[in-house]
Parts: structure tokens; C-alpha cells; sequence
């Protein structure tokens, strides 16, 4: 593979381990017969951390490991990143977000048969509100991101041990989780988002439901303006 190509694969399949291991932490919690049954949001907060960790492990050993379009939109704003590469990573990173939630379904088959919940199915593969605000689950979702990505950007002006800064980058995770998480879930990734709701939407999942396309744009609008907020005090700043 050429550098380019390899750093876009490597989105995709650090996206891919991202949401697997994510939303198989909420699939674990919410599905019936699952031995991590109501387990609770403090198990979910822990399992999303965890699967940032491992994912930015696997996609930095290849590329930037911006498993996010709102990190690649935001790096690219501040010149840490080429312009040119924003759409492909993008599209890896919602490609692999998808294929994640499908191997989610898998591992997780006979369970989807035995619960009847249509709306803990779909927050197994998407995010959605605590409350049903337009305006406050946009502000949630922003606030959220703004802090993800203008930490990450501040992390980078630290000096970590070797091997470290995934790890911190998990911390961080699960901070936002357990500290703002719980009005919308925290999708704080336009990708995390998508891809596993187009995945709700084409898979033949048992007891589904509707995958909630009303309220879509909001985990994938919000965090992109969080992202650029970020970017744009990081440079005011720094």
C-alpha cells in the first residue's frame, strides 16, 4: 500500500475495532440473555474508553488515528492535517463504523431474537436522547466534541512516555462519558453514529424498529461544529 491508502485503511480499521468493541459493550448491557446484562452506564462508559484505547492503538501504528471525521476536519483546520485527504478518511471512517455494528449483530445473534425492546436494539447502534430537545442535544453533542477534539489538540502539546498517549486519549473517553454522556449518549463522532445507524437500517436485525433518521443529523452535525470550535480556539491560542 502506499503511505495515503495505508492511512486510510487504517481509519477504516480503526474505526471498525472502535464501534465493534464499543457498541459491544451497550449490546452486552442491553440485550436479554447477555451475561453483562444491566450492567449499567458506568460498564457502557468504561467499555466505550477501553475501545478508544485499543482502536487508537491499532490505527496509530498505520496513520493519525483520527477514527473521527469531527478529529480529521479539525486537524485539518489547524494545518496538522491535508485537506485533500478529509473526504477519504471520512468515508473509511463511516465505512468501518458500519462493518463494526455488523459484527456487533453477529456476535451477538441469538440475543437480538430474544429482546423485544426496539429502542435498546437501536441504542446498541446509534445514539439518542435522554430528553428530546433539538436545541439541548445539539448543545450537548457540541460540548461534548469541542472538549474531545481541543484536548486532543492540547495533548499533543505534552510530552508523554512512549506508548502512552492512547491510554490518555481512553481517560478522555471516559471522562466526557461519565461526565456528559448522559444526555444524548455522547456520539461525539459523526462516524460512530452513521455508519452503525445505516447498519441498524440494512441488516436484518429481529425486533428492530425504526432507526430514528429524524434525529440523525444531529450526531453528525453537532460534533462536526464542536470539532471546528476546537480548531478554531486552538489556533487563537496556540
Amino acid at each position: 500500500m502506499t503511505g495515503d491508502t495505508l492511512m486510510i485503511f487504517s481509519e477504516f480499521l480503526g474505526t471498525m475495532i472502535l464501534v465493534l468493541l464499543g457498541d459491544g459493550v451497550v449490546a452486552g448491557v442491553s440485550l436479554n440473555k447477555s451475561k453483562a446484562e444491566g450492567a449499567g452506564w458506568v460498564a457502557i462508559a468504561l467499555g466505550w474508553g477501553a475501545a478508544v484505547t485499543i482502536a487508537v492503538y491499532v490505527a496509530g501504528s498505520m496513520g493519525p488515528a483520527h477514527i473521527n471525521p469531527a478529529v480529521t476536519l479539525a486537524m485539518a483546520i489547524v494545518g496538522n492535517f491535508e485537506w485533500a485527504l478529509v473526504i477519504p478518511f471520512i468515508i473509511a471512517q463511516v465505512i468501518g463504523g458500519f462493518v463494526g455494528a455488523g459484527l456487533v449483530w453477529l456476535s451477538y445473534l441469538p440475543h437480538f431474537k430474544e429482546t423485544k425492546d426496539q429502542g435498546s436494539i437501536l441504542g446498541i447502534f446509534s445514539t439518542g436522547p435522554a430528553i428530546r430537545h433539538t436545541v439541548s442535544n445539539i448543545i450537548s453533542e457540541t460540548i461534548g466534541t469541542f472538549v474531545l477534539v481541543f484536548a486532543l489538540m492540547m495533548f499533543g502539546k505534552n510530552i508523554f512516555a512512549d506508548g502512552l498517549n492512547p491510554l490518555v486519549v481512553g481517560v478522555l473517553i471516559l471522562s466526557i462519558g461519565l461526565s456528559l454522556g448522559g444526555a444524548t449518549g455522547y456520539a461525539i463522532n459523526p462516524a460512530r453514529d452513521l455508519g452503525p445507524r445505516l447498519a441498524h437500517q440494512f441488516l436484518p436485525i429481529p425486533n428492530k424498529g425504526t432507526s430514528d433518521w429524524a434525529y440523525a443529523w444531529i450526531p453528525i452535525a453537532a460534533p462536526m461544529l464542536g470539532g471546528v470550535i476546537a480548531a478554531l480556539l486552538y489556533l487563537v491560542i496556540i
